[in-house]
């Protein structure tokens, strides 16, 4: 048999293997866990910015590579075109949070185990990863983290505002100063929603502006 030949063969092959019902039952399947992943990252998201868009990548994903492997599965010539045409697309988009990488491979395995067949598989994961990430987030510390950001004028003020903070935990992270101005930028660790030594140093002599943005450690430039 001609080389020809057998990629003919393996071509009608693939075709005559085609199962309409579990192709349709693997995408189903795909398609909902990819709405269950969408659900609870939306529900446990703790970043700066939500991305709905990132939100609904998620469940294209899940869909998508339950398709890939689906054709991929059927036949080895299919599944050599398939790498070979994959491996010329680059993604440059930059993960910001390092959670979400957590929901990239969900969603990626969760397509390929779906396109699989695995279903048991593929339930028994959703469970155990719901677990972790709920058990997590029931654990996280529940003090807020603000970043403070004041000017003032003289060092007799720069006292007072430290004053001002009380037993409120905080850190100095940086100042600079021009003249007799200066920038302070402080860490603040605040349990409520009530700040009262904000409006304190607000009403500082010397204080020009204050500005006060939560902050979770995850910025980016």
């Amino acid at each position: 048999m001609s080389t020809k030949d057998f990629f003919k063969n393996s071509v009608l092959e693939a075709f005559g293997q085609v199962d309409p019902a579990k192709i349709g039952l693997s995408l189903l399947v795909a398609l909902a866990m990819g709405i269950l992943i969408y659900c609870v990252y939306k529900r446990f998201f703790t970043g700066v910015v939500y991305s709905r868009s990132f939100a609904m990548t998620l469940v294209g994903m899940c869909v998508l590579t339950c398709m890939v492997t689906l054709a991929i599965s059927t036949n080895v010539v299919i599944s050599l075109g398939m790498v070979g045409a994959l491996s010329i697309v680059r993604y440059r988009t930059a993960v910001k949070d390092p959670l979400d990488l957590l929901y990239l491979f969900w969603a990626i395995t969760t397509g390929i185990t779906a396109g699989a067949g695995m279903y048991a598989l593929v339930a028994l994961a959703a469970v155990v990863i719901v677990v972790m990430i709920a058990g997590f987030a029931s654990h996280q510390d529940k003090a807020r983290v603000y970043m403070m950001v004041i000017h003032y004028t003289g060092q007799a003020t720069g006292d007072d505002i430290v004053r001002a903070f009380g037993r409120t935990k905080f850190t100095v992270k940086s100042k600079t100063m021009r003249g007799d101005k200066v920038e302070m930028a402080v860490e603040v660790f605040s349990d409520g929603v009530d700040m009262p030594y904000a409006d304190a140093i607000r009403a500082l002599d010397g204080v020009e502006d204050l500005t006060l943005i939560q902050y979770n450690g995850e910025y980016h430039g």
